[in-house]
């Protein structure tokens, strides 16, 4: 697993010179999201498609 260090350290390296701290808080939140739901579907914490299916159908009332 990366540490937020590693995360920045490769976004300082990657990120073009005139980016600003705005495009640096949306890809460290980028990276955030998608380690979320990594861990997420590591853990067992995930919906199938028919799952989420029936559940929406539900919500709306069809």
């Amino acid at each position: 697993m990366t540490t937020p260090k590693e995360h920045v350290k490769r976004l300082l390296e990657i990120l073009p010179d005139d980016c600003t701290l705005e495009d640096f808080r949306y890809h460290l939140y980028v990276i955030q999201k998608i380690e979320n739901g990594t861990n997420d579907r590591e853990a067992g914490r995930v919906y199938s498609q028919d799952d989420m299916e029936m559940r929406m159908e539900r919500w709306l009332g069809k």
